[in-house]
């Protein structure tokens, strides 16, 4: 038994020097030590021997099964720290190679052209503020003056979200000209940029959803040349002081007097035709509109509790996407959103 152990033992030793995977190591961990290993097959032989040889035996037997897991568990860090290094060997990274260069992103030509809007009205004493764009009719319409019935009520035109029409994705940002003045008192100068929603066709100069810059003004002495005044400033900072603009009589049901302000086409420059053609951008009229203004109606300051007998004021209402198109030249509004980067980076 003694020559059986010591020939595991050398078998063993000599078994493991050559291992050099884990997954060979465990086969020799179960071949010699084992529940039906070499090992194992020799200890059960103890019954046979002698009271007096059973422990000189059991201690040889010890001592060989020691040796061995020393063995293995050697071979075992050995073999470990070799997969380690092949793999980390196999990942290495060179971090003097040039990396892979991110292409930077610009700023959407439309909030470039907000951005220039926004800093001129903060420079003029404007407030910029924000609403909700889900908005009840009360504030979208009602308290606007426009009363049931109107136009612009229609489904057609409106995004509702019930059945009695009283919730609905805003068509305008004016109710923010409610909410500022059941909020604040006169003076008051506020401008409120934001997405507005109306169920017009994607085409050339509409989408159905857009953004709205709105402005208001609220104080004593308050007349329609502040607010020409402060649009033609506007005009002049994003398009020159060459740019031809005018004014044309309308109505609102929030403002009275109402106007309608255009500038010059920026395509075809006032003829209405581009070679020979019909000018896509302001369908031959030679005027893009810009916006609508006017001033704010007596109704609509007495149910925000402001008394129109001392208090008077202006408001206006303006597409961004209209005034990006004539601040960059762009004429084709799907353009603004197409997401193209080849479009964006001429910006």
């Amino acid at each position: 038994m003694k020559q059986q152990l010591e020939q595991i033992r050398l078998q063993a030793i000599a078994a493991l020097q050559e291992a050099d995977t884990p997954a060979l190591l465990e086969d020799l961990r179960v071949k010699f030590l084992g529940k039906k290993g070499e090992l194992t097959a020799v200890l059960k032989l103890m019954g046979k021997l002698s009271p007096e040889e059973r422990p000189v035996m059991g201690q040889i037997a010890n001592a060989v099964r020691a040796e061995i897991e020393e063995n293995l568990e050697a071979r075992k860090r050995a073999v470990n720290a070799a997969v380690l290094e092949a793999k980390l060997q196999a990942e290495s990274l060179d971090v003097t190679i040039p990396g892979t260069s991110v292409a930077m992103g610009k700023e959407h030509p439309m909030n470039q052209v907000l951005q220039e809007i926004k800093d001129l009205f903060v420079s003029l004493g404007y407030q910029i503020i924000d609403g909700p764009e889900i908005e009840l009719a009360e504030y979208n319409f009602t308290r606007l003056n426009t009363e049931e019935g109107h136009p612009a009520r229609d489904r057609s035109d409106t995004f509702y979200f019930n059945d009695d029409d009283s919730l609905l994705l805003r068509t305008q940002t004016s109710p923010m000209q409610i909410r500022a003045m059941e909020n604040a008192k006169p003076p008051i100068c506020i401008l409120a940029p934001g997405r507005v929603y109306r169920k017009d066709e994607a085409d050339a100069t509409h989408s159905p959803m857009f953004h709205q810059i709105e402005g208001l003004v609220i104080d004593e002495h308050i007349t329609m040349g502040n607010l020409k005044s402060a649009l033609i400033t506007l005009m002049k900072s994003l398009y020159g002081e060459d740019a031809e603009m005018r004014f044309r009589p309308h109505h609102f049901p929030f403002t009275e007097p109402s106007c309608e302000m255009d500038m010059q086409c920026h395509k075809c420059h006032g003829t209405g035709e581009v070679d020979g053609q019909v000018c896509s951008t302001c369908h031959g009229e030679g005027w893009i509109e810009l916006l609508g203004a006017g001033m704010v109606h007596p109704k609509v300051l007495e149910g925000c509790g402001i008394d129109p007998e001392k208090y008077s004021g202006f408001a206006f209402g303006m597409g961004l996407e209209r005034m990006a198109m004539g601040r960059r030249k762009i004429n084709d509004l799907r353009l603004i959103f197409d997401n193209d980067v080849r479009f964006l980076n001429q910006f």
